[in-house]
């Protein structure tokens, strides 16, 4: 019986005590052998026994065979003590007949990868594989610092200062990690921002897949210091008011500069605590553009067939639409806005009824003004922070409104949240509208009702009754 497409082809029989036994030991470990050197296996069998398929004629076994792929493990577990035949292809997935063609193949793709990341190559870093495995300890598990739905994040030391970097391994056996690595490696490569983590280098192996290296940045992330607590420390130590706040106005900066400050504008589509890094001086930077994309220009939407990100973080119209605009990542960064200030998850199933969704239980409190049940009852707030509570609060309130035309842009939220004038001035009756929340009263502050209302209303009109600190850096 002969079996093309390189594929070797052996018919195990019943087992009968004869003579022949010996050799028949000799062929098990010739097969045996084999199993070592193949990873699939596509299994044909029949009722009859094999002297009866090796008499039969090839175009009668083809049409009362059930074919079925197994595995080696599945293979060598089958009872083969039975009255029955089974013709076992190898098919050798790394070797063989089609071997030049995969490779050659595979080079084309890498060869078309190279020309489209070429323009852009020459200002980063190219790393060998060698030195991305001795950086990161041959990928050691106590070297991970986080991973992805196509990806592994690893710290790493390289060049001859040792310096720490941030090495971010795509999956190679996923078919969309070329079109991921060339697409976050172009745009992460045009960014020049204090307040976004940048790209130093790249890796581009046919074998082993695609890295792109970052800077480290060393303070660890948003989410740890807002959600993560310590073993046997009840509530642990919260993240002061003056942090928040810088950090609120650095991601709207960063979130600025991808939609206005770039040649094409860039929708993050993945803004979460997680990808919000601090520095050793608390300055927060941006990270993980693994779902950026560009866009024609800021609010004009185009659609996408598969909705990416993270549950919680997703606007109404990208989650049942897949429209994507600059206003998908506004909404993300009004739900961040909203953890600083509450401290509490976008998510929580173990919440009371109607407390779970931190967006749908925050709005109405927004406008009732009761944010003594609000505000994260972690924090003291000094008097002098009230402005500073005030702005955020609305700036939130713009950010996560539900329909996308009312919904502020970045220019108006970094406006509000510096209470400067905005550069655009075509949505204000549109925001003041929709976000006039006013503060009732608030115990930690020790402020009277009357005492409070003065501060919040000059607050809401951008005019400062005091000397505040300046807590972003320039």
């Amino acid at each position: 019986m002969i079996w093309d497409f390189g594929l070797a082809c052996f018919i195990p029989t019943c087992r009968r005590r004869t003579s022949g036994e010996d050799n028949g030991d000799k062929d098990k470990g010739i097969v045996s052998s084999s199993l070592e050197h193949n990873k699939a296996w596509l299994l044909a069998e029949s009722g009859a026994c094999g002297t009866e398929l090796i008499n039969a004629e090839p175009h009668s076994l083809h049409s009362s065979f059930r074919f079925s792929f197994c595995s080696q493990v599945e293979l060598e577990s089958m009872n083969m003590n039975r009255c029955s035949s089974a013709t076992v292809l190898m098919v050798n997935l790394d070797n063989g007949l089609t071997d030049p063609l995969s490779r050659e193949l595979k080079w084309r793709k890498i060869q078309s990868l190279e020309r489209s990341i070429s323009p852009v190559t020459r200002s980063l870093i190219r790393f060998t594989y060698a030195e991305i495995a001795s950086a990161t300890r041959y990928f050691s598990k106590g070297r991970v610092l986080g991973r992805g739905a196509l990806s592994y994040v690893f710290r790493g030391r390289v060049g001859f200062m040792r310096t720490s970097v941030a090495i971010k391994k795509l999956d190679r056996e996923d078919k969309e990690s070329p079109k991921a690595f060339c697409r976050e490696l172009m745009i992460a490569s045009s960014l020049h921002n204090p307040y976004i983590v940048p790209l130093v280098g790249f890796c581009i192996d046919p074998e082993e897949g695609f890295f792109l290296v970052y800077k480290y940045v060393s303070g660890g992330s948003l989410e740890r210091y807002l959600h993560e607590k310590k073993r046997g420390v009840k509530g642990g130590p919260a993240l002061p008011w003056s942090t928040r706040y810088k950090v609120a106005v650095g991601i709207a900066e960063s979130i600025g500069y991808l939609h206005y400050g770039t040649e094409r504008c860039v929708v993050h589509r993945d803004i979460k605590p997680s990808n919000i890094l601090l520095s050793s001086k608390k300055i927060p930077k941006l990270c993980d553009f693994g779902l950026a994309t560009w866009t024609p220009s800021p609010s004009v939407p185009f659609l996408c067939k598969t909705v990416k990100g993270t549950f919680g973080y997703l606007a109404p119209e990208y989650f049942q639409h897949g429209k994507i605009s600059d206003k998908t990542d506004v909404y993300a960064v009004g739900v961040v806005l909203l953890e600083l200030l509450t401290g509490r998850k976008p998510i929580e199933a173990k919440r009371g009824p109607g407390e779970e969704n931190l967006v749908l239980w925050a709005k109405p409190l927004m406008q009732q003004g009761a944010l003594e049940k609000f505000l994260d009852p972690r924090l003291k707030f000094p008097q002098k922070n009230v402005q500073q509570i005030a702005r955020m609060t609305q700036a939130a309130a713009a950010c996560i409104h539900s329909e996308e035309s009312r919904r502020s842009n970045m220019d108006e939220i970094i406006a509000i949240l510096r209470g400067t004038e905005p550069r655009s001035t075509t949505r204000k009756k549109s925001i003041s509208r929709s976000n006039s929340c006013m503060i009732e009263c608030y115990p930690q502050l020790q402020r009277t009702k009357s005492e409070m209302k003065s501060h919040l209303a000059l607050a809401m009109l951008g005019v400062p009754d005091f000397e505040e600190e300046d807590f972003y850096c320039r």
